[in-house]
């Protein structure tokens, strides 16, 4: 066990004003399973990059473990998927060879190295490096036979695990893990969450809130103002968070009633202060010293009253600051003449010569929210572009009921290019409309001034889903629309569908989205 000390981080990108972090002071356990969240762009990724030592920054970082990051890029990935492990691991490839050479070496860091690499051989039982890694991908439910295929042949799913594999062969590595289930069906997600549960010493950055229950035990969260570490998963994180939340609404609510009663009661004893210093005036002399005792008397209790409501507000003024504001979005949910939007009698699907879906019959009924469940590769994608229309090879029957507007939200942001303007004006979408939607999914107005390119993944995605939400559709269609999106814009979202109830098809490997918005899954096989 050792501590990652973060001491007065001060980090800004060139050029921009808004710090990123600033005065940041917090330590990390290196033993501890840690979920990192926070809203998108907030800085997660950020944080793991000044950990990797990538920019300057001023306050101080002291670690004494080396940081791997995940996803790991592979530069050959033409070659066969056990040479690019082995190379991952290096040099703990081959035990023996690599002693022998640090002890014909002498110096005193070879000879470091030497007990790090003969503790590394002794943890692994002697096993030879092949073995370890059979050894390591069957925990992650990933055939052998994976091994001796090119890593660029390897669905994103297979590469996920793989990697997550070498790099926790890697020993006395802390992995730094940057949203590993976005590429991953619900059955890849359970066999990572098994996998990583059974793990320490990493930092998970993920916005799955099933994923992150079954994984971690802290929780480092970035909020509005602050940074915070917390013991437990998620949804006690959530639960404390709430109530710390509707604390500090309550009391507010309290703190501002006392300050407008203190107030209305400093103006009344001041002015009655006044009155009676006013009445000093006139002919009764003798009275003069006792009416001027009064009105001491009278200001030193507004004072008092005064000071009081000036501690009121002090303590108004620390909070709030860390309450997360998601406001109501809207659909433009078009009305249809038809109960059935389209109907399904008997399709498959192929790819080349390859059939990926074959004798689907399904009916798409007004109000309907119908997600399509499957594994990665089993055609749902493909599904879906064959309803818009695109050029996918198929058999059967695929009616499209006549006028129907669809509003669609790919899975693939890669197309994505220009400002939001000219974006706003390629959709034919109203520009004010759209902005406001990205304004209440969490976007600043310094994120209007940048190029959609330059977006992280969550805000792209946002960008998807704002266009989605501006235009007037029947029906709509979403691909795996909250990759990358943070947690309380899915909760938005969520709220959102099940205030308006569109009728919707959707592929989404969020277990908790599914079981909410959901009104019938169809499984794919």
């Amino acid at each position: 066990m050792s501590l990652i000390y973060i001491n007065q981080l001060t980090f800004a990108y060139d050029g921009s004003y808004e710090p990123v972090f600033e005065n940041v002071s917090f330590q990390i356990d290196t033993n501890w399973k840690l979920g990192f969240i926070g809203r998108n762009g907030r800085g997660k990724t950020t944080f793991l990059n000044l950990l990797l030592g990538k920019y300057e920054y001023s306050g101080t970082i002291q670690a004494s473990v080396q940081f791997d990051y995940f996803p790991f890029v592979v530069s050959d990935q033409n070659e066969l998927t056990l040479q690019t492990i082995k190379n991952i691991i290096a040099p703990y490839t081959q035990w023996e060879e690599e002693m022998e050479r640090l002890l014909q070496d002498g110096s005193q860091t070879a000879l470091e190295q030497y007990e790090q690499v003969l503790e590394v051989y002794l943890q692994h039982d002697g096993y030879t490096i092949e073995e370890l890694i059979e050894k390591e991908i069957r925990k992650l439910q990933v055939t052998v036979d994976t091994l001796n295929r090119p890593f660029c042949s390897l669905s994103n799913g297979e590469r996920t695990k793989l990697l997550l594999a070498a790099l926790f062969l890697k020993k006395n590595h802390f992995l730094l893990i940057d949203e590993p289930t976005n590429h991953l069906d619900m059955e890849g997600r359970e066999a990572v969450a098994n996998y990583l549960s059974a793990k320490k010493g990493f930092i998970l950055v993920s916005h799955d809130r099933y994923f992150l229950d079954r994984v971690i035990d802290h929780v480092l969260s970035i909020n509005l103002t602050n940074i915070e570490v917390q013991k437990g998963n998620f949804s006690s994180w959530n639960e404390n968070k709430s109530r710390q939340d509707a604390f500090e609404l309550a009391e507010n609510e309290k703190l501002k009633r006392e300050v407008h009663q203190m107030t209305e009661a400093f103006a009344r004893t001041a002015g009655w202060s006044e009155q009676i210093e006013r009445s000093k005036i006139g002919n009764h002399l003798a009275d003069r010293g006792f009416i001027g005792h009064k009105s001491a008397k009278m200001m030193k209790r507004a004072k008092s009253i005064d000071q009081r409501r000036q501690r009121a507000i002090d303590q108004k003024s620390q909070l709030l600051k860390n309450i997360e504001q998601a406001d109501t979005l809207k659909m433009n949910v078009l009305p249809y003449h038809k109960t059935k939007f389209l109907e399904l009698s008997n399709l498959s699907i192929y790819y080349g010569e390859k059939q990926i879906l074959k004798d689907i019959t399904l009916t798409v009924n007004a109000g309907e929210r119908i997600a399509l469940h499957g594994k990665n590769g089993c055609g749902k994608s493909s599904l879906l572009k064959l309803i818009l229309q695109e050029d996918i090879r198929h058999t059967g029957l695929l009616s499209v009921g006549s006028g129907l507007k669809i509003s669609y939200v790919s899975q693939d942001t890669s197309h994505l290019s220009g400002s939001l303007k000219d974006y706003a004006q390629t959709q034919q979408i109203d520009e004010s409309l759209f902005k406001t939607i990205l304004r209440k999914l969490d976007f600043t107005r310094v994120q209007f001034d940048k190029r959609i390119e330059d977006f992280s993944g969550g805000q792209k995605k946002k960008a998807l889903l704002a266009k989605s939400l501006s235009q007037q559709a029947h029906l709509y269609i979403w691909d795996e629309p909250l990759n990358f999106i943070d947690i309380l814009s899915r909760i938005q979202i969520e709220e959102l569908l099940l205030k308006y109830q569109p009728t919707m098809l959707f592929v989404e490997h969020d277990r908790i989205f599914e079981k909410k918005i959901a009104t019938k899954i169809i499984e794919l096989t």
